[in-house]
């Protein structure tokens, strides 16, 4: 964050102060007050059930000297009507200041966002210093969120950018065009509510469409519709993947015992070999993407392998973990749909070990097709596992699509139970589900 008085950011934001409006915040915005830096910025909303402002004081104490909000509280506050276009606002300006001399890549894809900007981040912040996302937060709160952090120093601003609907990237993009525009496939999740694959390619194309003048859009060889997303920008084009026409493709995957990939990527003037200290197959498409971004940013190949070799996930993101008792815990619990879960049964079946166990719950936002996507699910994992529990009343299909070696169970405790009486040393048990599941207690029990 930029140094800001309070009455500079009521100048930007449209708001009044109320209280010391010579006060200056120095360190980032936050949502969570018990997350406040010392000179830092508390955000608050007013929601249906928590009113942020009720937690200045939190706030204060844990080191944040001022409040954005829409009424005033016991700290220095930055008044607003709308506190969600005010952060924005700010954001926009924060790095409009910072713009000469920082590149900002935005990424999106409907499965492997989070992943594959984590293996972006290891790459370019191997080159300078970066801002990434911390976890998923890619919405209309976290994009902002990020871009607050950057300060002078910061060279690289790599933004995660999800959407629900059609619009939701036009409008991010609309706060800060980026220089890159990373889009890594058109797939299933938020079905429901995009209604359709067509339409999910057209709110990822957004991320294309709202490049800055001459920037660079790096897109998956492998995904027809995020390929046809060439046709949206006059910029320059460079596309990853396994194809043969990929511009950084991956070749000669191979899987060692605990699932993890290595291969070697390979451009027109270049190659080099990777081994990634993540588990599955397809963390090999997410560091070509990764890879890919980075030539863009001008990080060389052979700089950029060297961090992908060192690069971690966020959490709950295919960790692998030995268990007291002998098995090994596969935890992919932060979210799924169809493609993500198929790409997490894969792994499963790549580990060594003893029986493959897949503790599956729902995949949210999956509309009309929801059953029928849960059970072809089930289908797939009676080739990948060797024993699968499907846990939540919605998840039941899974286990009608397996067969006789399935259970269903009632919710996460009853998992808990079944697993605690079936694990045997040697086991491999995956745990995957949409958030709103939060299977994540389930690994966290077992752990």
């Amino acid at each position: 964050m930029i140094p800001l008085s309070l009455g500079e950011i009521a100048a930007v934001v449209g708001g009044t102060v109320e209280g010391d409006g010579a006060v200056t915040v120095t360190a980032p915005a936050v949502l969570d007050g018990r997350q406040a830096e010392p000179g830092g910025l508390f955000v608050a909303f007013a929601g249906e059930h928590v009113d942020g402002h009720d937690y200045a004081d939190q706030a204060g104490r844990a080191g944040a000297v001022a409040v954005l909000g829409s009424r005033p509280t016991p700290l220095p506050t930055v008044v607003v009507e709308d506190a969600q276009a005010a952060l924005q606002a700010l954001a926009a300006h924060v790095v409009a200041r910072l713009r000469e001399g920082l590149t900002v890549v935005g990424l999106t894809g409907s499965q492997g966002k989070t992943s594959t900007k984590d293996l972006l981040a290891a790459v370019v912040s191997s080159a300078a210093p970066t801002i990434a996302t911390i976890g998923s937060l890619n919405n209309e709160l976290g994009v902002p969120l990020t871009m607050l952090r950057a300060d002078p120093a910061t060279r690289f601003l790599v933004l995660e950018m999800g959407a629900r609907r059609i619009g939701d990237i036009a409008a991010l993009t609309g706060l800060v065009a980026p220089d890159i525009a990373v889009v890594l496939n058109a797939g299933q999740a938020h079905l429901g509510e995009f209604g359709s694959r067509a339409a999910i390619a057209k709110a990822k194309g957004e991320l294309v469409q709202g490049l800055a003048p001459g920037g660079i859009a790096v897109l998956n060889a492998d995904d027809p519709r995020v390929v046809a997303m060439r046709s949206l920008t006059d910029g320059p084009v460079l596309t990853f993947g396994r194809a043969e026409h990929a511009d950084v493709r991956a070749l000669g995957l191979a899987l060692d015992r605990l699932g993890r990939p290595s291969f070697t990527l390979r451009t027109a003037g270049a190659s080099a070999p990777v081994a990634l200290p993540l588990v599955g197959a397809h963390q090999a498409l997410n560091a070509s993407a990764a890879a890919a971004a980075g030539l863009a940013a001008g990080v060389p190949l052979d700089v950029a392998t060297a961090a992908l070799a060192t690069a971690s996930l966020s959490r709950w993101r295919m960790e692998l973990r030995d268990l007291a008792g002998g098995a090994t815990l596969l935890n992919d619990s932060y979210n799924a749909n169809p493609d993500s879960t198929r790409a997490a049964l894969d792994a499963l079946a790549a580990i060594e070990g003893g029986r493959r166990i897949a503790v599956l719950g729902e995949m949210l936002e999956l509309g009309d097709d929801s059953e029928a996507e849960h059970r072809s699910v089930g289908e797939y994992a009676a080739s990948r596992a060797d024993m699968v529990a499907a846990v939540g009343e919605a998840a039941r299909p899974i286990a009608d699509g397996v067969g006789e070696r399935a259970v269903a169970l009632a919710d996460n405790a009853a998992a808990v139970d079944w697993l605690r009486g079936h694990l045997a040393v040697g086991d491999v048990v995956l745990v995957k589900a949409s958030r709103g599941a939060r299977l994540d207690e389930v690994a966290a029990a077992l752990a």
